[in-house]
């Protein structure tokens, strides 16, 4: 993740420090709602508030009309849910029906945001006081200090949803994907223009992150067109707040859905395809699917929709259409339920681009290593296949995690870039270019590890003879003390009558 100066850290921290103070005894699942709500409702009526100004300033009277709010793709906010009402409820009893009937009338003035809006405020679980106190917080902050107010929002709300995260462990799967490796995703495929579309959405990290790609790039958002879908539905609201935080315009379907059950993009062809899919997911449906036409390569397992996932991606590509997806590294090497043949199938068709092996402890929800597939349907580089083996790169950043730096993540696609252009030369134990023909020598296994090899270590100087004698002399005597330990272990546990058997 790209590195933000230390005010606005600051203010998302503090952010997510005063909101923290709202858990109480609130499951971190359920309390993210609340947070993230009135991070979203702050926005809204931010945005609402900068246009109503303008329309006041010039005099027409237009201040109250709705369209001249839509058309500029902003929110109408009617009166009684604005920021001001509810700052000025924030200290009394009824503040949690205030912001739920604000969450109401803001659904019922705005089609996009029909059934997405929390409205759990008044239940009696959460504090009021405390509340409150969190409304207040919004309320006095001065946004302009650290940034566009659209901005700040923005990253405060993506800020907390890696600490809620953090907070829920192993259940964070479901809606979080770290952002150095959707940063990763987006650096190597460089969604400029298009159709992008994620089967896997979850809060739409992909989406947000391809969008800042693009502001880096000086392009232009309007020049892609996001679809995309989620089974759950809590998360499929949280994916369509984070987006419209974003002030990106998406098709995630109509609502919450299975993507193999109920594609509802099913004549889709995407010209970007990036997903973070459940790892190795057990029950995904397979007994309905048999004669899918998607299993083009194949029929997945019905224990593993790892390739189920992939062949689902692979049929929504259009003609030059490339896929950036995180699997379970079981899905370079497994030959279980016919998903060799399947692998076989997919690398004999030319379709796979590039394996990049990813360093473990990367995500909250599993410190299992990962890999990244990319296909795509009009290679420059044909019939051979990238190999990137980057599990050394990274850095702890606590005890249970790692990320990718920013040189990590351009080093990656820096390497894919190369290769594409016909200018990459292979490094002993990070990268290799090599052959279809040579990849099916090894049954069509595709660990970077076995084509990368081993990266070359300096001479030290020291003769092996010598280097030999000294080594075992060192191993002999930390044997001798291994021995007098043990000894001396076995003589107190007798001195108090027992004996190691």
């Amino acid at each position: 993740m790209a590195k933000l100066n230390s005010a606005d850290v600051g203010f998302e921290k503090q952010i997510w420090n005063a909101a923290d103070v709202l858990r109480g005894s609130m499951d971190a699942s359920e309390y993210k709602h609340v947070v993230l709500g009135l991070i979203f409702l702050k926005y809204i009526s931010d945005r609402f508030d900068e246009k109503h100004s303008e329309l006041v300033t010039e005099g027409y009277g237009m201040e109250e009309d709705k369209d001249e709010y839509t058309s500029c793709n902003i929110f109408y906010v009617p009166k009684d849910a604005r920021w001001e009402v509810i700052a000025g409820s924030a200290h009394t009893p009824e503040i949690g029906v205030v912001i739920d009937n604000a969450m109401r009338l803001i659904e019922q003035e705005n089609a996009r945001l029909k059934g997405i809006l929390p409205k759990n405020f008044a239940r009696p679980e959460l504090d009021k006081e405390k509340l409150g106190n969190v409304v207040d917080l919004f309320t006095n902050v001065n946004m302009k200090a650290h940034g566009d107010s659209k901005d700040i929002l923005g990253r405060t709300y993506e800020y907390c949803l890696s600490m809620f995260a953090s907070a829920e462990g192993k259940n964070a799967g479901e809606f979080y994907t770290p952002s150095c490796i959707v940063r990763t995703l987006v650096e190597v495929l460089k969604p400029y223009h298009g159709r992008v579309f994620d089967p896997a959405c979850g809060s739409g990290g992909m989406f947000v992150q391809s969008a800042k790609f693009i502001e880096r790039h000086q392009g232009n958002i309007n020049n892609i067109s996001v679809f995309g879908q989620e089974s759950n539905p809590t998360t499929w609201k949280m994916a369509q707040m984070n987006l419209a935080i974003r002030g990106i315009e998406a098709n995630l379907g109509e609502a919450n859905a299975d993507s193999f059950l109920k594609d509802q993009h099913s004549t889709l062809k995407a010209d970007f395809v990036m997903a973070n899919p459940p790892f190795n997911m057990s029950d995904w449906g397979a007994d309905k699917l048999q004669d899918d036409v998607r299993w083009k390569y194949g029929i997945p397992p019905s224990g593993n929709a790892n390739f189920a996932w992939l062949q689902h991606m692979i049929h929504h590509l259009s003609p030059v259409g490339k896929i950036g997806m995180v699997l379970a590294n079981g899905s370079l090497s497994s030959q279980s339920g016919g998903e060799g043949t399947i692998r076989e199938n997919i690398l004999k068709a030319d379709l796979v681009e590039c394996i990049v092996a990813l360093p473990d402890k990367l995500f909250y929800s599993t410190g299992i290593p990962v890999c990244l597939w990319f296909l795509n349907r009009a290679k420059k580089q044909t019939n051979k296949v990238l190999f990137i083996d980057a599990r050394n790169l990274g850095t702890m950043v606590t005890r249970k995690l790692r990320e990718l730096s920013e040189e990590d993540i351009l080093k990656i696609a820096g390497t894919y870039d190369q290769y594409v252009d016909g200018t990459l030369q292979d490094e002993k134990g990070y990268c290799a270019t090599v052959s279809i023909q040579d990849i099916a020598k090894q049954d069509y296994i595709l660990t970077p590890g076995r084509y990368v090899g081993i990266a070359e270590t300096k001479d030290d100087g020291e003769p092996f003879q010598e280097k030999m004698t000294r080594l075992t002399t060192e191993l002999g005597e930390l044997f001798q003390q291994s021995h007098e330990l043990e000894a001396e272990i076995r003589k107190q546990l007798a001195s108090i009558g027992f004996e190691i058997k």
